[in-house]
């Protein structure tokens, strides 16, 4: 039996990024393939202006997707691939009791629009897990818990019936060389006749068995800018909610005292001081993670805060408010004081800042060169936007592995 790596046609062919926002799949897609997307559709234009500033060669229509006419986007030409990640808000677990929008959660019907006018060769879809539950909504707003997951049944069902064979499999970001353990649903559907391919992982959890041959996860140290002032939670003018100071104590405790071998950041070089970092979470119950780990899921309004513990060889008058602090939250060192290396360092501040887009963009896999503080036409991006679009964004990474594996890595035998 003879296997042979199959190169499909793709320089010949069309690409579509349907919700292209800030241009993560559209980089993905680019940097598996080789070549510029074609059009680029959103509705937001601050989104289209960053993804035209990164991706000048793609023609980009700020417009609804419904709005858009494959027959005449395309002008005969063939679509070799059709990536599509509709707005998730209305499926997400994050937006909670407040009632849905039909028309958002209706986003994914275009997907059937082109299939059904202009038959991409391959088509991606990407959205969070609960898309899964696509069902009918209720006259209050709410799906219906009795009918969960009909409409993505129907929606499927209607792809094949249009001849394309169709996968879904939820993979994360960290696995492919991303440093964040957002997990997305991808769904790939086909009607080439060629096998259907789900890239394999290329780095593992370094806390669990692994096959020797991957890396060891990213971590959120790696994303870190040390530079960015981040000021004292002793010296604000606004003192931080309880909630707050009870996950910064928390996680002192966890991430700090408690670990052996805690993490010491590496802006200080004086041997009689250090900086022991780590991430909070602003969610409830939620205290944070090890900033060697990959970071949490980005959102669109970001709740990671990066907080460092400033510790010397003598005490200060802070040293005695973390005392206090750790003793609000009946949280009881055993020891006013931390060892690194066999030396004494008393925790003497505490600083806390959230962290920066251009963090956020690096955690997400963005390479350091993409362009996300102003647009194509130059007009500078506020902090809130870029945050905005990096939560929405599809992991670059990601989007490269699973096209690289239905264009480049088909393994055909005969």
């Amino acid at each position: 039996m003879k296997h042979e790596q199959f190169l499909l046609p793709i320089h010949q062919e069309l690409i579509v990024d349907l919700f292209a926002g800030a241009g993560g799949a559209s980089l993905g897609i680019e940097k598996a393939t080789g070549q510029y997307i074609d059009v680029a559709v959103n509705h937001n234009p601050i989104a289209l202006n960053l993804h035209q500033a990164n991706h000048p060669q793609t023609q980009h229509l700020v417009s609804d997707v419904f709005e858009v006419n494959p027959t005449t986007v395309t002008n005969g030409k063939p679509v070799g691939l059709l990536w599509a990640s509709p707005d998730c808000r209305h499926f997400s677990k994050a937006k909670g009791a407040a009632p849905v929008s039909k028309k958002v959660r209706s986003l994914a019907w275009v997907v059937i629009k082109w299939a059904k006018l202009v038959r991409p060769r391959v088509i991606c879809l990407e959205n969070v897990e609960e898309f899964q539950t696509w069902g009918p909504v209720l006259e209050n707003g709410q799906p219906c818990p009795h009918r969960k997951g009909k409409t993505f049944q129907k929606w499927l069902q209607t792809l094949s019936e249009l001849g394309y064979q169709v996968e879904f499999k939820e993979l994360t970001a960290a696995d492919f060389g991303a440093p964040t353990i957002r997990k997305r649903l991808f769904l790939i559907a086909r009607c080439d006749g060629l096998p259907i391919q789900w890239p394999k992982p290329t780095h593992h959890n370094p806390k669990k068995p692994h096959c020797t041959s991957m890396q060891p996860w990213k971590s959120t140290a790696d994303c870190i800018d040390w530079t960015i002032p981040n000021p004292s939670i002793f010296s604000r003018a606004r003192p931080l909610a309880i909630a707050t100071l009870e996950r910064v104590a928390k996680g002192l405790n966890r991430y700090i005292i408690q670990d052996k071998k805690p993490y010491c950041a590496p802006a200080t070089s004086d041997s009689n001081s250090i900086e022991l970092a780590f991430i909070v979470k602003n969610y409830t119950g939620i205290v944070g993670s090890d900033i060697r780990d990959p970071l949490g899921t980005i959102t669109t309004v970001d709740h990671h805060s990066l907080v460092t513990i400033k510790a010397t060889t003598t005490p200060s008058l802070n040293h005695l408010k973390i005392v206090d602090l750790l003793a609000q939250f009946n949280i009881a060192p055993n020891q006013p004081f931390i060892q690194i290396k066999g030396q004494s360092f008393y925790l003497n501040d505490i600083t806390l800042r959230m962290l920066a887009a251009c963090e956020l963009f690096k955690a997400q896999g963005f390479p350091n060169h993409y362009i996300r503080t102003h647009g194509h036409d130059r007009q500078p991006i506020n902090q809130t936007n870029q945050k905005r679009l990096v939560g929405n964004s599809v992991s670059p990474p990601v989007a490269q592995a699973i096209v690289r594996a239905n264009f480049y890595e088909i393994d055909l035998q005969f």
